[in-house]
């Protein structure tokens, strides 16, 4: 069984690493697969981390200790510690070789064609969903990666309390979405638990030993280069309730953001609902307010005037984001708005 599924793993692994959907930032690397050496401990050479661009929630770990994280769990991450939640789940199933056992458990039921193609589904975001769905992992293998990854994370200085925030923050996203079958369209919840089963879990066993380190410093410098291009991604989704949500707990946290603030209003105005455009507005006139603003903010709140007929307004906002963002991919287009609204 494990002879040709580490081969298979292997070109698969070679496959990863020429994906057009792989981030390719050295340092960043070697910062996230620091942290799974932490958590690994003894285990870390075996343990490889690849970066992919995909913006759902999603971590996975092959048998053959092929790490894939996706950035749109990157950009949930408040902190280092919950990162090293995931990451500790993920070893703990690894561990205890529950990946074999699934693959066992494939065979039997005449469907190892499909198991293999579940790892090779990457940015096959549908058949990954559907795969995943047909052979979670079970509820006791997933308690037990759990129990496992809170002992890693103790052992290497985190917070345990941490993990059960990552679950109770993407619960808000979960309820935000239309619709009674909630917890449908991210590949993660395929093959884990429900998200409140999952965090009063992880809460109970991060009680037994309170402490440790979070590093929210030390993580938003990391993943700061990339803060306003996961947002565009998770934009590009579609999923406005759920980004939101998101958005609205970021800016919780932080209040005066910029970017937090644009990305929100970027999501009332694509949502469109009855007073959307306002909130929008109010948004992108805060984030203009602030340095640093993001250039697409004045886009965005030219746009919801040019909607509303208030053309000179329109036009100097317009004329703000064309000199803030001059080589922009729209520019040509915003030209052309500008040269409308000039007559």
């Amino acid at each position: 069984d494990e002879g040709g599924l580490w081969a298979f793993m292997d070109r698969e692994e070679t496959r990863l690493r020429r994906s057009p959907f792989a981030l390719r930032d050295p340092a960043l690397r070697d910062y996230v697969q620091d942290i799974a050496c932490r958590l690994a401990g003894s285990h870390c050479p075996n343990v490889r981390v690849h970066l992919m661009r995909t913006p759902l929630f999603n971590a996975s770990m092959a048998p053959n200790g092929m790490m894939q994280i996706w950035t749109g769990l990157l950009l949930r991450m408040e902190n280092e510690a919950q990162l090293a939640a995931v990451i500790g789940h993920e070893i703990g199933h690894y561990l205890e070789r529950h990946a074999v056992e699934r693959l066992r458990d494939a065979k039997a039921r005449s469907a190892f064609g499909q198991f293999l193609g579940l790892f090779g589904a990457v940015g096959a975001i549908g058949q990954l969903a559907v795969l995943a769905s047909a052979f979670g992992y079970s509820r006791e293998q997933e308690r037990s990666a759990d129990r496992i990854g809170i002992v890693l994370m103790r052992e290497a200085g985190y917070d345990p309390g941490e993990a059960s925030r990552v679950w109770a923050n993407l619960l808000t996203e979960i309820r935000a979405r239309p619709g009674s079958e909630q917890e449908l369209g991210a590949p993660m919840f395929a093959t884990h638990p429900g998200a409140e089963e999952r965090r009063e879990a992880l809460a109970a066993l991060a009680r037994e030993a309170p402490g440790g380190q979070v590093n929210a410093e030390r993580w938003r410098s990391k993943v700061q280069p990339y803060r306003r291009e996961w947002l565009r991604e998770e934009l590009r989704r579609g999923q406005h309730e759920e980004s939101i949500a998101l958005f609205s707990r970021m800016l919780d946290a932080s209040p005066a953001h910029p970017d937090y603030l644009w990305a929100r209003a970027e999501a009332y105005r694509l949502r469109a609902k009855e007073a959307d455009l306002d909130a929008a507005v109010a948004d992108y006139q805060s984030a203009v307010a602030l340095d640093a603003a993001p250039p697409e903010a004045y886009r965005g709140l030219a746009l919801v005037q040019r909607q509303r007929g208030q053309l000179a307004e329109a036009r100097a906002s317009f004329q703000r984001y064309i000199d803030a963002a001059p080589e922009a991919p729209d520019a040509a287009l915003t030209r052309s708005y500008l040269e409308e609204l000039g007559k």
